[in-house]
Formats: structure tokens, sequence, C-alpha cells
């Protein structure tokens, strides 16, 4: 593995610059609102738990349910006209919940209903933006465009996170969720200059494209296997950092201070990770990106050992670099190896192969631990991306297919 030679910044590409920024923006938004949205709902009166839950769950399950829709739609018409729809969409949900927060007039079921937009317009969004990056940048720039993308978010995210308890302490709930529908329509504007071509009509339907993509998805071995070696990793990822490693630092390290210099690590490493991933050359990438996978491992067995927090602060550190290196690595090799006139719908088959466990994971997480003990239900969610990652290794696309730049 080598490190690239400097060539002219992608920086001086406008419309790269616009695409960054927008994503920046909606980012940090959207940091604030994963704060904001758990503290608006808990302030109504009345609510508690439950409330909250159903709330949350009814913005998740559209990211899931409607992501293959959204591969489908990206394919068909313009990615970035997509994407300002989609900012709209989310823009308006947003402020129709801050609306309700602000006035205190806020019905169960509106709300539900437009958790339920807002995580449509993620579905809508996401294909879009990753069949998006190889109009707009050359093929053999899309590693350190993918890498700087991702260098961006990753900052934009923590610093949002960071932000919104000040920001719900000073100006209230329903003032940080109209911050983030304000960066939603900041986001639209970026992009809608871009004016990417709209896609070629089909005559065949919806149903026929999710058949196409699902050809070219099955038809690699490579992306099949680590989708399905990451559908269980996210789920023990997700069991951890949702409900384990929460429970294990209040049982073991002190609380919740502990377990946010923890969470703080990884997002570090994170930011560290999109930035060496931006200049690394690889001959291999999905082999290496696979290797990159173990590292997550090690701060959930150390959890479960119940080591000092500093050693489980440092492996997050690590495991959070090795997690962006993958991710750029996986996001460049699909978008030079899929066709362009598929990638939209390949990439909603890799989001919804990826996230199929997700909530699973949540769900038994707690029953788990309850049974076996906190340390026992960790110990098994790193044997579970230990055993998963190494079974994708015994794939020979895997471990064979070479970089095409």
């Amino acid at each position: 593995m080598t490190v690239s030679s400097v060539r002219a910044p992608l920086w001086r590409d406008p419309r790269f610059v616009r695409l960054a920024c927008a994503r920046v923006v909606s980012v940090l938004g959207n940091g604030f609102a994963r704060v904001a949205l758990a503290f608006a709902v808990l302030a109504l009166p009345g609510a508690g738990a439950g409330r909250l839950s159903l709330v949350v769950a009814c913005q998740a399950l559209p990211q899931l349910v409607f992501v293959l829709a959204g591969g489908v739609i990206a394919d068909r018409m313009s990615r970035s006209g997509l994407m300002v729809l989609a900012d709209a969409v989310g823009a308006g949900s947003y402020a129709g919940l801050a609306a309700m927060v602000l006035t205190g007039h806020a019905p169960l079921v509106a709300m539900c209903l437009l958790a339920v937009a807002a995580g449509t317009s993620t579905a809508l969004f996401a294909p879009a933006m990753d069949g998006l990056i190889p109009l707009i940048v050359p093929a053999d720039r899309l590693q350190r465009a993918n890498g700087l993308l991702r260098m961006g978010t990753n900052s934009a995210l923590l610093l949002g996170l960071a932000l919104s308890g000040v920001t719900v302490a000073l100006v209230g709930a329903g003032w940080a969720l109209a911050l983030n529908a304000a960066s939603f329509v900041l986001s639209a504007a970026l992009i809608a200059p871009l004016r990417v071509a709209a896609r070629p009509r089909k005559r065949a339907s919806g149903w026929a494209d999710l058949r196409e993509g699902w050809q070219e998805f099955a038809s690699r071995q490579w992306l099949w296997v680590v989708v399905s070696q990451y559908a269980v990793v996210v789920a023990a990822l997700n069991a951890n950092v949702g409900v384990l490693g929460p429970l294990a630092a209040e049982q073991h390290l002190g609380g919740a201070r502990a377990w946010s210099v923890i969470v703080g690590a990884q997002a570090v490493g994170t930011i560290a990770g999109a930035g060496l991933a931006a200049r690394v050359r690889v001959k291999r990438p999905i082999l290496v990106a696979v290797l990159c996978t173990f590292p997550a491992a090690l701060p959930i067995a150390l959890l479960s050992a119940e080591a000092p927090v500093w050693l489980i602060a440092a492996a997050m550190l690590g495991a959070g670099i090795a997690s962006d290196v993958f991710g750029v690595l996986w996001a460049t090799t699909i978008q030079r190896e899929i066709p362009e006139r598929a990638l939209s719908r390949v990439s909603s088959y890799d989001w919804f192969g990826s996230l199929a466990f997700a909530p699973l994971g949540l769900l038994a997480a707690g029953p788990v631990a309850a049974v076996v003990g906190t340390d026992r239900a960790l110990a098994g969610c790193a044997a579970l991306i230990v055993l998963a990652t190494t079974a994708a290794l015994l794939s020979p696309q895997v471990r064979r297919l070479r970089t095409g730049a």
C-alpha cells in the first residue's frame, strides 16, 4: 500500500465544492436533529419513552423500506434533481416537526407521519448521492473525492452532535429542529445548479429495473459477499453502540462520561481515516477493505474484558480509522466496477442488505444481555464480527479483485 503523489486539488472544481458543501451542511443539520428530536418529543406533555421509540422508529423504518425504490428512481431521472427533491421533503418534514414543538400542539399521528417523510427523504437521497459522484468527478479522482467527502461529513456530524446539546439548552429543541430544516434548504440550493442531465426515458417497469439492478448486484461475488458480511457486522455494531456499550460503561466504567470519551475517540478516528483513505493506493481494494473490518471487534472485546477506559478509547480510535478506510475503498470500487446506468440501484441493494439486520441487533441486545450478562453479550458481538469477516475472506473475488486505476 502506497501513498499517492499530490495532484491538482479537487477544491478547484466548483461542482465538487458545491456537492461537498451541500453534504457538510446537511450532515451538520442531521447532527442537530439526532439530539433535538429526542428532547423535542420528551419535552411534550405526556410524552415518554414509548412515544419517543415510536417516532424514532417511524423515521428509521422508511430508510430501509424505501431505499430500493430510491435506487430505481435515481437511475430513471436526474440524480441531482432527485437529491433536491429529497432535500425539499426533508426540509418540510423538519419544519413541520419544529412548528409542532414550538407551538406545543403535536398530535402523535402527525409527528409519526412527518417522521416517516423525513426517513423517506433519506431513502431517496442516499442512492442518488452515490450515483452522482462519478458523474462530476473523473474516474481517477474518485477515491480522493470519496475520502474528502467522508472527512467533511464526519467532521460535520461530530460538530453537529457536539453543538446540538448546547443549542437545545440555549434556544430549545424546536429551534434546533428548525435549524435542521434550514440546512436541508441550503443543501438543496447548493445542489440545484449542478444540473446533471436526466436519465433517458425507459419503457420497462420499475419492477424490471429492480430486477436488472439485482442481476448487476448478484452477478458480482465480491459485492454480495461483503454486503452479507456487513449485515452481520452492522447488527453487532448497533447492538454495541446502542445498548451493550452504554450498559457496560454504566456497570464497570463510571457511566456516561466514560462512554462519551470512547465514542468521541471513534468519531475522531473516522475523520483521520477518511483523510488517510483519500490518499492511499492499494492493488486489491476489497481485500484491504475487508481486512479493515477486524479492528471493529477489538474495542468490543475490551469492553467485554472490562479493560480501562483509555485502552478501549485507543481501540475505538483505531477502529474509527479502519472503518473509514473501508468506506472509501468500498464506495470507490463500486463506482468503478458497476455500470453507471445501474449504479444507484446497486447502491440501494448495498444499503438495504447492510442495514437488514440492524434493527434486530438493537432489539436482541437487551434481552440477550439480561440472560447471559452484558460482558458475554459483548464477547458474542466481537465474535460475530470476526467470524463474518473471516467468512468474507473465503471468497476468491474478495481476495483477488484488483483496482482498475
